[in-house]
């Protein structure tokens, strides 16, 4: 009697699953069958409830129920049980509790597992906890997961006593909301989150990725005995824990199993892990396949998916096909859909339709849509309408917007209201806020938190930082020391690295300075270089220093070109030396033009001289 308690195991279908040892092929269950049929109509009690499970297995409700009865009025338990079952798929769930509590009683711990789930279907926790406690404590891995969820239900931290109970037996959803329970306790670097719903079975919550950089799969480690778990469900089919399993690894750089997994869990029909799968595959330089991934995904309704097949159209200048996804995935609940569309817009001066979409983000609550929706409206002169936006993003953490918000005050002369805001991106690392508080710092006379930004917006890669910086360094620097014998030894100071950064990404003024060092060290070739690159990105100072120096070198035709292009530009001392050089030249007129020039520009030193030349010439002129 026993055995056929032991073996019968119902599922949360009704129905039963088949032991391992039997043999699968047609012909061994038709064989088996018979043989149970003879030992059942020769009295046996044991097989008349073993063929009984049969036809209920195979939907035979009319057959097995007498078979059943008669099996379970001479107190077979698993008879009693699958009674219930059968009466149960009839639709007499009352009958069915009956003849479970009997089989309960009498030690089915499948029994008392379908009891407990009875009773909380009804609403009644306590009956429900008890028969399910009953079941969980004989080892049934059904009752151990259903006390579990009931117990997480009401918080219980009982709960994962039993869920461990029930995933250590194999169940698969346990193994997989068990992960979930070590996922939550680590901290997780990466703010990648994917709403997942929860597992196959009763579980409807949300997770967010698992695992996390350096997860060791240790004793004692939450992540790494996750992992564990999730590998184990995965590996019982669980289209989520295969999901989540990839992620750990794409997350830890194993791509290649990582990707297999996804494989896994896409091929069993889970949508977000084809969408995983596809920025696996695009990642690698594979778009065309996934593309392919993408659209199966989006078809199932995965608005990320959607928002990857609008923007690989974008890229391709396919606007029509990328807005009919991005409309898909809004259609599908992504919001980015609805911001993407306001980037489309944008990109084709669309502005009305943009603003339309940008909004419709924004209103749900899009930071970054708020954020581009307050510079549209700036952008058309609405300041006003573009404030409260702007400060509704940078709430919700958007960098830019903090950034924007600095700006738009800055630009009112409220510097003091600016400060806060461009701190605040500041330190989420925006290299161009960095810069802001360390120019706001420098203007304030703290040196030390100024060289602090300055540094961060350097080496973010702002080149007026790094020129900014250099120069905080080159007034602390003391003055050269000479060699014994009189030589200078050259040294690399800081400083003159920053001087060299800037100028190598384009800063002018930093070009002029690095020319400047080189030129008071005897480097006329690398101080000519900088200069000229100056010069040709339009510095008036460094086409007048490239000027200088070519006069020294004797090429002062071409430095009167250079100093021309300096004085257009409003340098007062490159329009002097012009006019010093047609008065050499005994071009008078020339000369008294470029003095002219030189008056207007100044500075006062250089207006005095250039006036007195000027009144000199046209003396000249005149006599």
């Amino acid at each position: 009697m026993d055995v056929m308690g032991d073996k019968a195991t119902l599922l949360d279908t009704g129905r039963f699953v088949q032991p391992s040892d039997r043999d699968e092929t047609g012909d061994g269950e038709a064989v088996d069958e018979a043989r149970t049929r003879l030992a059942a109509q020769a009295g046996d009690v044991e097989a008349t409830s073993v063929l009984g499970a049969m036809l209920l297995r195979r939907g035979d409700l009319d057959g097995a129920e007498p078979l059943l009865r008669a099996a379970t009025a001479e107190g077979d338990r698993a008879a009693a049980n699958n009674l219930g079952v059968l009466l149960h798929q009839r639709g007499y769930a009352d009958d069915a509790a009956g003849w479970w509590r009997i089989a309960a009683v009498a030690g089915s711990a499948a029994a008392a597992h379908a009891l407990g789930r009875y009773h909380r279907e009804r609403g009644d926790e306590p009956a429900a906890e008890y028969w399910l406690r009953q079941s969980a404590e004989q080892g049934h891995a059904l009752g151990a997961y259903a006390l579990a969820d009931l117990l997480e239900h009401r918080g219980d931290t009982a709960a994962e006593r039993w869920m461990r109970s029930a995933a250590e037996r194999g169940h698969r959803e346990a193994a997989y909301r068990l992960a979930r329970a070590l996922d939550r306790r680590v901290p997780h670097e990466d703010e990648r989150e994917y709403p997942y719903e929860g597992g196959d079975g009763a579980d409807n919550g949300v997770a967010s990725v698992p695992g996390g950089p350096g997860a060791s799969g240790e004793p004692g480690d939450p992540g790494g005995e996750a992992e564990q778990w999730y590998r184990q469900a995965a590996a019982r089919g669980h289209q989520r824990a295969a999901l989540q399993l990839g992620a750990i690894l794409e997350r830890r750089g194993e791509l290649k199993e990582a990707g297999r997994w996804y494989l896994t869990s896409a091929k069993d029909g889970e949508a977000r892990a084809a969408c995983a799968l596809g920025f696996l595959l695009r990642d690698a330089g594979d778009t065309e396949s996934a593309a392919v991934w993408w659209l199966r995904a989006a078809q199932d309704g995965d608005g990320n998916a959607a928002n990857a097949l609008g923007a690989l159209h974008a890229e391709r200048g396919e606007t029509q096909t990328a807005e009919r996804w991005y409309r898909a995935a809004m259609d599908a609940g992504d919001v980015n859909g609805a911001y993407n569309l306001g980037l489309l817009c944008a990109e084709q001066t669309r502005t009305a339709q943009a603003e339309q979409w940008y909004r419709r983000a924004a209103y749900a609550g899009h930071r970054e849509a708020a954020n581009a929706l307050a510079v549209l409206l700036l952008q058309g002169g609405d300041a006003t309408g573009a404030e409260p936006w702007f400060s509704k993003a940078a709430e919700a953490g958007s960098v830019d917007a903090a950034f924007n918000l600095g700006i738009l005050f800055a630009g009112r002369g409220d510097e003091g209201v600016a400060l806060p805001w461009y701190e605040r991106a500041a330190a989420a690392g925006h290299t161009e806020a960095a810069l802001q508080v360390g120019i706001a710092r420098l203007r304030d006379g703290d040196e030390r938190e100024a060289e602090r930004h300055l540094r961060c917006a350097a080496g973010g890669g702002s080149s007026e930082a790094a020129y900014r910086l250099a120069s905080v360094l080159d007034a602390r620097r003391p003055p050269t020391p000479a060699h014994e014998l009189g030589e200078q030894v050259h040294e690399k100071t800081e400083c003159e690295e920053w001087y060299e950064r800037a100028a190598s990404q384009g800063h002018r003024r930093a070009q002029v300075r690095v020319g400047m060092l080189a030129a008071a060290r005897g480097d006329v070739v690398e101080a000519a270089r900088w200069y000229r690159e100056a010069a040709e990105a339009g510095s008036r100072n460094g086409a007048f220093n490239l000027g200088l120096l070519l006069a020294r070198e004797g090429s002062e035709p071409e430095a009167a070109v250079w100093w021309a292009r300096a004085a257009d530009a409003g340098h007062g001392r490159a329009a002097l030396r012009l006019a010093l050089v047609y008065a050499r030249r005994g071009e008078l007129a020339e000369g008294q033009r470029w003095a002219d020039r030189a008056v207007s520009l100044g500075p006062a030193e250089v207006s005095e001289r250039a006036a007195r030349l000027r009144d000199a010439l046209r003396q000249e002129l005149t006599a």
